[in-house]
């Protein structure tokens, strides 16, 4: 490591003290690195966080696709593509010097799932599973089918072995990690009594079988016909019936790629913001990764504030603005005198008896004259004004501090690094590679800027 390296990764240690520093370049660098899963709470910029790492990648020269599970068009608008879809797309304006690509793509998950019919049912099966009501109502928006076919499509990325890269962004909140149950509830799901009851009579088949329909299932099925209506209860039996030869090879998939997620290749990152409720969530994301043997590069610290002129405190800076609202209330810096020799100061030997003034209200007599509205005067009133917005965002930064500081007290195992926030949304590559700029550990001292 470089001496100016080493200088500026020790920066950022003193800043993170004692939390150890998060370095991003060599992770996405290494050639080991198949997989990386971007996980936290709702708005703390996890897909814009995805999209730079994709792009940081593909311009350091590695063939990378980036995942979104995310409804949300933002990804394909910062990638100035119109809009993304089940299939990869290549990015255009990405500096391809060394040789990188970044495709993207946003998950479909009725789509995936048809694909999986497609692809292991002969076609008569597979037109009658597509076209099954019940089937269809499953694909479009059954309670985890998105987690299990963002399994799916991760499973497929990887197996084609074509991207040296696979950057997912996952849904909001602690569905962000429900693709982890994807396969157990699957598994559960398939297994159940229920179901197991529905594929009974496919499996003894003729006679048999409609005679342990009629007598072995009348009682349920009656049960089951008036609280679903006996035609969505036939549409599940012919839904059951189709896909029992898939049920084994949906389990064994979702499990291969439960154990893809836990090899060594695959790295997990929490993006958080400085913020009590979204490190809350990225502490239970460690914990939960932690239980299930996920392997976490860090936390990625998002929207951080700063200030150039942090050396004035927040209280000092309130304290030159009353001065400069009311300068009798903070001594000037000649001292009382100062105050005395003011224009428009009273209760001193050399002003006038303000309450002995001809036509002057004696009740008043307390109250000082207002300040003449001179330029000098707006200048006091702006600078004051600028001095409290001062002390707001030094208020924010202490928050802030005090809020990290809480998480890394109880992880001081996570590795962390901190992005500096921008002026405004990431709508293009440019905003995409200042993000990545920003995620490096070792980049050189970032100018401040307002968030």
């Amino acid at each position: 490591m470089s001496p100016d390296r080493a200088a500026r990764h020790q920066e950022g240690a003193r800043r993170l003290s004692p939390t150890r520093l998060l370095d991003v370049d060599p992770l996405l660098e290494d050639p080991k690195t198949r997989i990386v899963v971007c996980c936290g709470s709702g708005g703390v910029g996890k897909t814009t966080t995805a999209a730079a790492l994709g792009l940081r990648a593909a311009e350091r020269g590695r063939k990378v696709v980036v995942l979104t599970i995310d409804p949300a068009r933002r990804l394909a608008q910062s990638m100035g593509i119109d809009s993304l879809d089940n299939t990869p797309r290549r990015v255009k304006g990405v500096d391809d010097a060394a040789g990188g690509e970044l495709h993207a793509m946003m998950l479909d998950m009725k789509r995936t799932f048809d694909e999986i019919v497609e692809a292991h049912a002969d076609p008569e099966r597979a037109a009658a599973i597509l076209g099954n009501p019940f089937y269809q109502s499953l694909s479009a928006g059954f309670a985890g089918t998105q987690e299990y076919m963002a399994m799916e499509k991760l499973g497929q990325l990887r197996a084609r072995d074509e991207w040296d890269l696979i950057v997912v962004d996952t849904p909001p909140s602690r569905s962000a990690l429900d693709f982890l149950d994807a396969p157990k509830r699957l598994g559960s799901f398939l297994d159940g009594k229920l179901i197991r009851v529905l594929l009974a009579p496919a499996k003894v088949g003729g006679r048999a079988g409609m005679k342990f329909l009629n007598v072995g299932m009348s009682m349920m099925t009656g049960v089951l016909g008036k609280v679903l209506g006996g035609q969505f209860l036939k549409d599940v039996q012919t839904f059951v019936a189709a896909m029992d030869s898939m049920f084994g090879g949906f389990r064994t998939r979702a499990d291969a790629t439960y154990k893809l997620l836990q090899a060594p290749g695959t790295a997990f990152l929490v993006v958080a913001a400085p913020e009590r409720d979204a490190l809350r969530e990225a502490a239970y994301f460690v914990e939960r990764l932690a239980a299930e043997d996920m392997p976490l590069a860090g936390l990625v610290l998002n929207r951080v504030h700063g200030s150039g002129a942090d050396g004035l405190s927040a209280e000092r800076a309130l304290a030159a603005a009353e001065n400069l609202e009311d300068p009798r209330i903070v001594d000037q810096d000649g001292g009382k005198a100062g105050v005395r020799n003011s224009p428009g100061t009273y209760g001193s030997s050399d002003s006038p008896d303000l309450g002995s003034a001809p036509g002057r209200d004696p009740d008043t007599s307390h109250e000082a004259p207002e300040a003449p509205d001179t330029p000098e005067r707006s200048v006091d009133q702006l600078t004051a004004g600028l001095l409290r917005l001062h002390a707001d965002r030094m208020h924010l930064l202490a928050r802030e501090q005090r809020t990290r500081d809480r998480f890394t007290a109880r992880h001081p195992e996570v590795a962390v690094t901190e992005v500096a926030a921008l002026p405004g949304d990431v709508h293009d590559l440019a905003g995409l590679r200042e993000i990545g700029v920003r995620l490096a550990a070792d980049r050189p001292e970032l100018p401040e800027t307002e968030a």
